[in-house]
């Protein structure tokens, strides 16, 4: 489920967030949602939440998601500015539904879940 409030970051962003319990829920549903993974190709290499998505380009990106598609979007952790400045991006576009996990890669990690990538299985995590 949607966070109720939204966030207001500094420099007055408002910024929609979903919390790692929501995210896992509803990847487990399965459904049609698109996560992005902003981060460079060679850290969504590495290592990314199963079922992300990385883009080199932002008109890659805006080709490829719908403006009313449900898009999550994430980085490496909650200081990464990457995911905001995808988010914002995304917004100032007229995509309708994009929320903020800001949590991110470590995050998920911490908690365990399942990650994909070169190095995911050699973190100890399940891939």
């Amino acid at each position: 489920m949607d966070s109720p409030d939204p966030h207001r970051r500094p420099g007055g962003q408002v910024v929609r967030d979903i919390s790692r319990d929501e995210l896992r829920e509803e990847l487990a549903r399965g459904g049609d949602l698109k996560l992005v993974m902003a981060s460079s190709a060679f850290g969504f290499r590495v290592k990314h939440i199963p079922g992300s998505m990385n883009f080199r380009k932002l008109d890659e990106m805006f080709a490829a998601l719908g403006t009313n598609d449900n898009i999550v979007v994430y980085c490496s952790n909650a200081d990464c500015s990457a995911s905001l400045a995808t988010y914002k991006k995304l917004r100032d576009h007229g995509y309708t539904n994009v929320r903020h996990y800001s949590g991110g890669l470590i995050d998920w990690e911490a908690a365990e879940l399942p990650l994909e990538g070169d190095w995911a299985a050699g973190q100890g995590a399940r891939s």
